[in-house]
């Protein structure tokens, strides 16, 4: 991968980018569960499970690309793909 930045950090600057959309009093819940999601991204458990769960499918040929933070982000905010 050419990319800057992990997986999980280019899902959390989509996430952020998201947040800051989010400007209206009913949309505050959604941001306030959106940090909450970001804050278990930056989680070191977070990221040893991630390691482990892409170790093993891209062993068994379940994921070609350990993308999985970001193809999240990008399905739940409709990113377009590369």
């Amino acid at each position: 991968c050419t990319c800057l930045f992990s997986d999980t950090d280019r899902a959390l600057v989509l996430l952020e980018e998201y947040c800051k959309k989010l400007r209206k009093p009913e949309e505050q819940q959604l941001k306030k569960a959106i940090r909450k999601v970001m804050g278990i991204f930056k989680s070191s458990l977070f990221q040893a499970l991630l390691g482990s769960f892409t170790k093993k499918a891209t062993r068994h040929g379940t994921i070609s690309h350990p993308s999985l933070p970001a193809a999240v982000a990008c399905d739940a905010l409709g990113c377009p793909k590369e």
